[in-house]
């Protein structure tokens, strides 16, 4: 049976405005990154879901926390949704690398990925294990699940059959709390929306 997945990033965090990457940093949420939480927690009141999963990083379960509270329902944590772990990039913009350490990357985010950071292979692998292990345990059913930037982002391309190196300029970005529906029946997916803002 298929399964709907609704794929969203966690709201903005303080480190949002500077573009600082964020990977295993618990960063928190700004006021606006809170709202936007609330603005999910509303959404999800009236979307019919039968489970929210989440990373284990604070940004992301204080993103889905209101959306659980909301529909009764025990928010479920994946530690497979966490974030690539970005190495010598955690906590600096593109500013502030080496230039050859940028250049490499931008040429090619995989083999280019950050030093002493997660093989952005490795990251999709478990990210994409997580959605099946999702999937199949809940059937046929509407799932919200919240995690991350690059991670969602690598996930799409597995799922889609993207090459992986194309993440950055396929998905150049998935804006706090946009939805992205998926389709997922454990062997095979399709994308439904991508980045669809929350209604007011």
């Amino acid at each position: 049976m298929t399964t709907t997945l609704f794929l969203v990033r966690h709201g903005e965090t303080v480190w949002h405005r500077e573009n600082r990457y964020a990977g295993v940093s618990d960063v928190a949420l700004t006021p606006g990154g809170h709202e936007q939480a609330d603005r999910l927690g509303r959404w999800a009141e009236k979307a019919a879901l039968d489970a929210v999963w989440c990373s284990p990083r604070s940004r992301a379960r204080m993103t889905a926390a209101p959306a659980a509270a909301a529909l009764g329902l025990a928010l479920r944590v994946d530690n497979d949704l966490r974030e690539v772990d970005f190495g010598t990039a955690e906590g600096r913009t593109l500013a502030e690398l080496d230039p050859a350490t940028v250049a490499a990357f931008r040429a090619d985010p995989v083999l280019g990925a950050f030093p002493e950071g997660e093989d952005p292979r490795a990251a999709a692998a478990r990210a994409v294990a997580a959605l099946e292990r999702i999937t199949a345990r809940h059937p046929g059913g509407r799932v919200l699940v919240v995690a991350h930037n690059t991670l969602l982002r690598l996930v799409l391309c597995s799922v889609l059959q993207i090459p992986l190196s194309s993440y950055r300029a396929a998905f150049p970005q998935v804006r706090n709390c946009a939805l992205t529906e998926l389709r997922h029946d454990g062997g095979s997916a399709a994308l439904l929306a991508y980045n669809v803002p929350l209604p007011d």
